[in-house]
C-alpha cells in the first residue's frame, strides 16, 4: 500500500513540475522580445540603398516590457536602422494612458526618421480622440502617413515610401490602381500597410515590398502548421509570419510586438523586424 501511495504522489508530484516548467515557459515566451532578420534582394533597389535597414514596430497595442520599453529601444540602437516604420495598432484603442507610448516613438525619432500608419485600433478609437493624439504624434516628430508616398534619398538616388490607412479608417480601401497612382513612380516602392490579407493587391500594384502586421502570428503557433487564427483571416491563416512573394513583389509579415483583445501567445514570440535591402546592381 506504501508502494501505490508513493507512486501517486510521485506521479502527481511529476505532474506539478511539468505544469510549472510549462506555465513559466509560457510566461516567458509571451513578453521575451525576439529580433527577426530578413534581407530582401531587388534587381530594382537602386545600388545606393544596398544594406539600407529597416526596422518595423508592428502591433505594439500601448505594451510597455520595462519601464520605458528600453529593451526594446536598446533593439533598435543596436540594429541602426535607416528608417523605423509602425505599421498600425501601435495604440490601443482600450488603453486611455497614451503617454508612455508617446513617450516610447519620442525616443524612436532620436534614433532614426520614423514613419507612422493607423491600424484597426487606431481607426476604432473615438476620431476627435484619435486626431488629438495624431496630433501629439506628429509634434513628436513622427510622420503619419495618410494614403500619402515619400521620397527617402541616398546620394543622387531615391526609393518612395508609402503608407496607407487601415481599411476601418472612414471605410478606406485602396485597389492596386489606386497604390500605384499613390507611388507615382516605377521605381523601387515600399508600402506601409497594416492588414496582410490584402497581398493580391500589394502585388497587382507592383509593390517592391510591403511590410505589414495585424494577424499577431497566428496567437497560437503550431510546428509544421504555422498560426492557428488571425483576424481578417479566420482559421490557419495564410499570411501570419515571415516573407511572402509573387512575381518581384515582397510581402513581410510581423508577428507584432504587445498584445490585443486575447492576451496569451503560445510558441509566438513577439518580434521586432529588420529588414536589410539588397540590390542586384552592387
Amino acid at each position: 500500500m506504501r508502494n501505490k501511495k508513493n507512486i501517486i504522489l510521485l506521479v502527481l508530484a511529476s505532474l506539478l513540475t511539468v505544469t510549472s516548467l510549462f506555465g513559466a515557459w509560457i510566461a516567458w515566451a509571451n513578453t521575451a522580445l525576439a529580433r527577426t532578420d530578413y534581407t530582401v534582394t531587388s534587381e530594382r533597389l537602386p545600388a545606393a540603398f544596398e544594406g539600407f535597414r529597416i526596422a518595423q514596430v508592428a502591433d505594439l497595442h500601448c505594451a510597455e516590457y520595462d519601464e520605458g520599453n528600453q529593451k526594446l529601444l536598446s533593439m533598435l540602437k543596436t540594429a541602426k536602422p535607416d528608417i523605423i516604420v509602425f505599421t498600425g495598432d501601435t495604440f490601443d484603442e482600450r488603453h486611455a494612458n497614451k503617454a508612455p507610448t508617446l513617450d516610447f516613438l519620442r525616443a524612436c525619432t532620436e534614433i532614426a526618421p520614423c514613419y507612422f500608419i493607423t491600424g484597426n485600433h487606431e481607426c476604432a478609437m473615438n476620431r476627435q480622440n484619435y486626431f488629438a493624439l495624431e496630433k501629439q504624434i506628429s509634434e513628436i516628430g513622427v510622420l503619419v502617413l495618410h494614403a500619402k508616398a515619400v521620397e527617402i534619398a541616398r546620394g543622387d538616388a531615391s526609393i518612395t515610401l508609402l503608407g496607407v490607412d487601415d481599411e476601418n479608417y472612414e471605410g478606406v480601401l485602396h485597389s492596386p490602381e489606386q497604390l500605384r497612382e499613390l507611388a507615382g513612380t516605377d521605381g523601387f516602392a515600399i508600402l506601409l500597410s497594416h492588414r496582410p490579407e490584402y497581398f493580391w493587391r500589394y502585388a497587382e500594384s507592383g509593390i517592391d515590398l510591403t511590410l505589414s502586421g495585424h494577424a499577431h502570428g497566428g496567437q497560437f503557433r503550431l510546428p509544421l502548421i504555422g498560426g492557428l487564427y488571425a483576424p481578417g483571416q479566420g482559421v490557419f491563416p495564410e499570411y501570419d509570419s515571415g516573407v511572402y512573394t509573387y512575381g518581384h513583389t515582397h510581402m513581410i509579415v510581423s508577428r507584432g510586438i504587445g498584445q490585443s483583445s486575447f492576451p496569451l501567445r503560445f510558441n509566438n514570440r513577439p518580434e521586432l523586424v529588420i529588414v536589410t535591402l539588397d540590390s542586384t546592381e552592387k
